[in-house]
């Protein structure tokens, strides 16, 4: 028997309770995303559209549905630090997405800890047991199939610094699920984590 599977077109609309679509492409890594103006006015957000896409060098971005003061401080300054959001971290990250205006410190907000880097004028969060320093590498504005701009910039970084803390390194191997990142996943209040039950190994032929 052949299914008869649910299609919509996206421009006509999903006619579903919530819109499928960031519920399928799930779970993702969450963008917790440092920033900081000229001024050192600094900013901290997360971003549910976020990945890693290249190796060497190490590059990593995130897109934002709007002109936001994240991609505004990375246009600015040339550099942005993303924080790794861990289930401990949960609230903490949750609080940062408030919409509160470019003078309020998301840091003070959470109760984060701002912590100097290295090599990048931006802070990260002393609490996250992983932090990348980025530069800017490209900062696109997407566009449609039918060439036209929509209001949501992508933001690419490559990797400068990479900060770890030692718990997370098992015999030199870093240890996913020790960290307990959260991903987002769909409806409007979906998380998820993952931990060793998640966890198993296949190697690539060849």
């Amino acid at each position: 028997m052949t299914t008869q599977y649910y299609f919509y077109e996206p421009g006509k609309g999903h006619g579903l309770a919530h819109d499928p679509f960031n519920a399928i492409v799930a779970p993702r890594p969450i963008g917790w995303v440092a920033s900081s103006d000229h001024r050192g006015q600094i900013n901290l957000a997360p971003y549910s559209f976020f990945n890693a896409f290249n190796y060497r060098p190490p590059i990593i971005g995130f897109s934002s549905i709007g002109y936001k003061d994240s991609v505004r401080n990375i246009a600015d300054t040339g550099c942005f630090v993303w924080n790794l959001a861990t289930l401990p971290l949960a609230e903490a990250m949750n609080l940062t997405s408030s919409s509160v205006p470019a003078e309020v410190s998301e840091f003070e907000l959470a109760g984060l800890t701002p912590a100097p880097c290295r090599l990048v004028d931006v802070p990260r969060v002393a609490e996250s047991p992983v932090a990348f320093e980025c530069r800017l590498s490209q900062l696109l504005q997407l566009q449609g199939a039918d060439q036209q701009p929509v209001d949501t910039w992508m933001v690419f970084g490559e990797v400068v610094g990479v900060h770890i803390d030692p718990a997370l390194l098992q015999d030199g191997v870093y240890d996913t699920t020790a960290a307990e990142p959260i991903l987002r996943g769909g409806g409007p209040a979906d998380y998820f984590t993952v931990g060793p039950a998640q966890r198993f190994r296949m190697h690539r032929p060849g």
